[in-house]
């Protein structure tokens, strides 16, 4: 199409050899040899050469706009991160989530951010991007998180006062996960909750999460903030604790395990993902938002690519 364009606006002359009517492309310039005159002309060895402005200039202008757009995308996709996590403050946070003080108000406002971050997803193959790998935080979980049964269990069993999850965490390295979750009670006592999960890439957006091992900690105990009235119940405990045989008190010590050898799973899928934020969506289609918590280090090997 270059060259009949370029061809039309040669003028006809006499005696102008049909060899010298071909089209030259050099250095993404378009030229057309003359052999009358060298005013405008560009000389390639021997010959001259009209140069062709116009498709230059054409050119120039669809990059430029290819430029443009890109920036504009960028822009929205930024915009809309900021919003999501604006949304998260205003609805009180993970905490308030958890214990069932945001409104549905709140909750569709989320939701809706969510998908409008979705949409602008900058990573095609999120399963096997080096961004997975890392430290997350949860922002916002689903129904069939983990996080949320161990809350839920909670509540049905204990006052909010009594016990509490506070937070939870993804450690996410090698086709392994950790998620840690944050227990408290009566707001002096700490213990986590560690769920160890093997990943295995099933597509580019859905993976595979098998439960391997649960692990209770031994509680830390903060004694300035310990109600009166069980300080004393707790010094019993601890000098019991120390009069322990020493393979027991090192069992002890090194908490509860649970082994589950995948006797639990789930299917999740990644909606999002860039070197701050990442999304799941797990078969009901509820969200989970987590943002990271480490510092994205130089990009390394992805886990293993899955088999099509």
């Amino acid at each position: 199409m270059a060259c009949c364009s370029v061809q039309s606006m040669v003028p006809s002359v006499s005696g102008l050899s049909s060899s010298s009517s071909s089209v030259v492309n050099c250095s993404s310039v378009i030229v057309v040899p003359m052999k009358f005159g060298n005013q405008n002309m560009k000389k390639i060895g021997k010959r001259y050469y009209g140069v062709c402005k116009a498709m230059v200039q054409q050119q120039t202008s669809a990059a430029a706009q290819g430029a443009s757009a890109t920036y504009a995308k960028e822009m929205e996709r930024l915009s809309a991160k900021e919003s999501l996590l604006l949304a998260f403050k205003d609805a009180g946070g993970f905490e308030a989530l958890i214990g069932g003080k945001t409104s549905e108000m709140q909750k569709i406002d989320v939701n809706e951010r969510i998908v409008g971050l979705e949409r602008l997803n900058p990573t095609p193959r999120p399963t096997t991007s080096p961004f997975l790998e890392g430290r997350w935080n949860f922002e916002w979980i689903g129904y069939g998180s983990p996080g949320l049964l161990t809350a839920r269990l909670l509540s049905e069993r204990f006052p909010t006062t009594l016990a509490s999850l506070c937070k939870m965490d993804l450690v996410i390295k090698e086709g392994y996960a950790k998620i840690t979750a944050n227990l408290k009670f009566l707001n002096a006592i700490e213990n986590n909750l560690i769920l160890s999960t093997k990943l295995t890439v099933e597509g580019p957006l859905r993976m595979k999460e098998e439960y391997t091992e649960g692990v209770l900690e031994t509680p830390t105990v903060n004694e300035e903030t310990i109600p009166q009235q069980l300080k004393g119940a707790l010094g019993q405990a601890v000098n019991t604790i120390q009069q322990l045989p020493s393979p027991v008190k090192d069992a002890v010590s090194g908490g509860l395990r649970i082994p589950l050898n995948g006797a639990f799973q789930r299917l999740f899928m990644i909606s999002y993902l860039d070197e701050e934020i990442l999304i799941i969506r797990d078969t009901t289609g509820v969200p989970e938002v987590l943002t990271r918590l480490d510092v994205v280090s130089s990009p390394s090997d992805p886990i293993e690519e899955y088999e099509s």
